[in-house]
């Protein structure tokens, strides 16, 4: 059998791309199927929407785009079979939620909200032609959307050296792109039997600011109660822990004094994965183990889409050409971007945070200004905000939390940002924060 070209029957078909309940008859599935048939043919005149990438943005856009044009054909693709939850993923980390808690199946919601999902793999775009190839065909569109996420641009370390970048990958995962690594870093920390634990942070902007320092603080705790002879060492670029400055440094002090060291100012300027060395702005480290988050940049599909934005200089920004209002690309409004792989928006205060609270809230806004081009409406800029949640504390659960809110300054017509950290670590904080979770995960998970 050829991954790219093999036969198959209607029945088959239909069980491959995850459409068992679309009329078998509707598909008018070729006989022989190859990246180049054209696949999911149109009905009548209905309005198709495209997603590429079925995470908290994705799901969100559209069963909400169901909602707000309920004649609409949404067509959802995603490669993973099932939804896995970076947010509540560190808690998972020690077992403080159980796996069915973050992994969830993508087919109830589909079925319940009335929109098509295939799983299967973006290999590029004909935005000419509004083609999305896939690996099971082409689909039409009329709009299409990415959210697609995150890559790890391993490539900034090693340039394209091969090895060492599998090497990484394999023996010390970053973890931030669901779902394997995480099953891997899991196995690390509890196999982790002491010594210096190592981590890097990526330099901003990149996913879930304040998740890397509680990921920190959740294995601290771990080591703690196991009385593990082992130390973490937090390699950051920034000057100073942010965002929650105040929260983490009080957490890191009185919690964990001597597993814990923060070095500020320590961007990565060589790594030797083979010989555990790292070499930084702060300083040269030796590393018994390692969890290396490399900088972060737009998912592939957005460099496949050729909608990568360029700085003053004409170097690409490594995140999507984005109208900062609209969410879509400055150079073809049929195409709009929702969650992390998002552009600048705002030189206050560069990126809305890459997280799962921003990615749902624009995945709502995306499906408004869509609908409302649809039906002949102007198109209103909408505001985002965002929360996060962070544990520091395992034994009793503590956590931490910040808030962002945006608003339009009158003067510069430029959307502004203002951060509240909640720096005091306190049980009331977890109970919102499992509270928060619930009302997300039946949003769009239906559950």
């Amino acid at each position: 059998m050829n991954r790219r070209n093999f036969l198959i029957t209607p029945p088959a078909m239909a069980l491959a791309l995850g459409l068992g309940s679309t009329p078998l008859q509707s598909l008018a599935a070729p006989a022989i199927l190859t990246p180049a048939s054209r696949i999911l043919p149109r009905e009548g005149k209905k309005p198709r929407i495209v997603i590429c990438g079925g995470g908290w943005g994705g799901m969100t856009a559209a069963r909400y785009l169901r909602e707000l044009i309920p004649n609409s054909d949404v067509v959802l693709l995603e490669r993973n079979p099932t939804f896995w939850s970076g947010p509540m993923s560190n808690k998972w980390l020690i077992d403080i939620v159980n796996t069915d808690f973050v992994n969830h199946d993508m087919q109830r919601p589909a079925n319940r909200y009335g929109y098509t999902l295939l799983q299967t793999e973006v290999m590029g775009f004909e935005r000419d032609r509004k083609l999305v190839r896939t690996a099971h065909g082409l689909i039409e569109y009329d709009f299409l959307i990415l959210s697609g996420g995150i890559r790890n641009a391993y490539e900034a370390w090693f340039g394209n050296d091969q090895r060492a970048i599998d090497h990484t990958r394999t023996h010390f995962p970053s973890a931030y792109i669901p779902n394997a690594e995480m099953f891997a870093l899991k196995r690390k920390i509890q196999e982790f039997k002491g010594g210096t634990l190592v981590m890097t942070l990526p330099p901003p902007p990149h996913r879930c600011p304040p998740s890397p320092y509680e990921r920190a603080c959740l294995i601290a705790w771990h080591i703690k109660k196991n009385r593990i002879p082992g130390k973490i060492l937090i390699l950051d670029p920034k000057p100073k822990v942010a965002p929650i400055h105040m929260g983490y440094q009080t957490a890191f002090r009185e919690l964990y004094p001597d597993i814990i060291t923060h070095v500020p100012n320590a961007r990565v300027q060589e790594l030797d994965p083979f010989n555990k060395r790292i070499k930084t702005s702060a300083g040269e480290f030796r590393f018994d183990d390692a969890i290396l988050m490399p900088p972060h940049q737009a998912a592939e599909m957005v460099w496949q889409a050729d909608l990568i934005g360029k700085d003053a200089n004409g170097k690409p920004t490594g995140w999507a050409d984005m109208h900062p209002r609209l969410f879509h690309a400055h150079s073809d409004d049929s195409v709009y971007f929702v969650g992390d792989l998002m552009g600048a928006i705002s030189d206050q205060f560069g990126h809305y945070p890459k997280s799962g609270h921003v990615a749902n809230y624009v995945g709502r806004i995306v499906a408004r200004n869509i609908a409302e081009r649809v039906s002949g409406k102007e198109v209103v800029a909408r505001l985002p905000d965002n929360l996060c949640y962070m544990m520091v504390n395992a034994e009793p659960q503590e956590e931490i939390s910040v808030k962002f809110e945006y608003e339009v300054d009158p003067a510069s017509g430029k959307v502004i940002q203002t951060q509240i950290d909640m720096d005091v670590r306190t049980e009331d904080l977890v109970k919102e924060d499992f509270a928060w979770i619930k009302e997300k995960f039946s949003d769009f998970l239906a559950i």
